[in-house]
């Protein structure tokens, strides 16, 4: 097992690139643009992929710290896991329409698997609390970032009390500092995540707010959180499948509007008469 900081596959590559001979260095430089084919392939059909010898395979891994070819592949394997794009590129193509086809039939599946694992009282439970709530943070980091936008914005159209975290230039300790038991906190964590992610979800529970987690389908549930959805997020290649994390979104947001009644629709009606009186749209 990977020791907690140790040095990644790709990192031993590039530190060992002065020591490699020409036909190492060839290997390396295939394997710094392909590292994800190490877990895909044997040692001799990585040699044929790479124009190598299987001695130079066996050399190379050596020189990297492995006691074998299969443990530097199981080390890349356990890397592809965290979501590094390099890590899921191929050095081989399929035709564009093969790549289309597989692309929108894995996008169905997710959708299947994706329904399949939630509740329509699950996400109706969570629609009421974020009407009712005293306030509603939404959060999320790198690409997570841009589906908590989302999910605001569309909430914002019938729930004012509604922010997103983090805000740019800010720290996030004054935000969780004003959070209490009447808040609803939903946290975005598709990968790959920040490292402090399950600290700040610790920190966020101790404050009380009622928590709901929308992560992939890797994420283990935590006692901390009151709703848990996951998203599967498989693709047949670099990228993770995001389709089923905006269905999700969508329909949590769709549900806070229809249960949110009267209030709601005055809102919407008085944004709808401010866009007129603006001429915005």
């Amino acid at each position: 097992m990977k020791k907690p900081n140790a040095p990644s596959f790709l990192q031993k590559t590039r530190t060992q690139l002065p020591n490699f001979h020409p036909t190492e260095r060839r290997l390396a430089d295939f394997l710094l643009n392909f590292p994800g084919e190490i877990a895909s392939y044997t040692a001799s059909e990585l040699a044929n992929l790479a124009n190598v010898s299987n001695a130079t395979v066996t050399r190379f891994i050596r020189k990297l710290g492995y006691a074998n070819y299969d443990e530097a592949r199981r080390e890349v394997r356990a890397e592809q896991k965290t979501g590094a794009a390099l890590l899921m590129v191929t050095s081989t193509e399929t035709t564009p329409d093969e790549n289309l086809r597989v692309q929108f039939e894995q996008a169905q599946q997710n959708l299947q698997n994706t329904v399949a694992g939630i509740s329509s009282a699950e996400v109706d439970e969570l629609a009421t609390e974020i009407i009712k709530a005293k306030k509603v943070w939404v959060i999320g980091f790198r690409t997570s970032h841009s589906f908590a936008t989302y999910f605001h914005w569309q909430i914002f159209q019938v729930v004012d009390n509604i922010s997103v975290l983090p805000r740019s230039g800010q720290t996030l300790a004054e935000h969780i500092a004003a959070m209490d038991k009447d808040h609803c906190v939903v946290f975005i964590g598709m990968p790959r995540r920040i490292r402090q992610s399950d600290t700040l979800l610790d920190l966020i529970a101790r404050t009380g707010a009622k928590i709901a987690y929308i992560s992939d389908e890797a994420a283990e549930r935590q006692r901390q959180f009151r709703w848990h959805f996951k998203c599967q997020t498989a693709a047949p290649g670099p990228l993770f499948g995001h389709v089923s994390v905006m269905a999700v979104i969508h329909f949590i947001a769709t549900r806070v509007v229809q249960l949110g009644g009267s209030a709601a629709r005055k809102r919407l009606s008085s944004i709808e008469m401010l866009h007129d009186a603006l001429d915005e749209l």
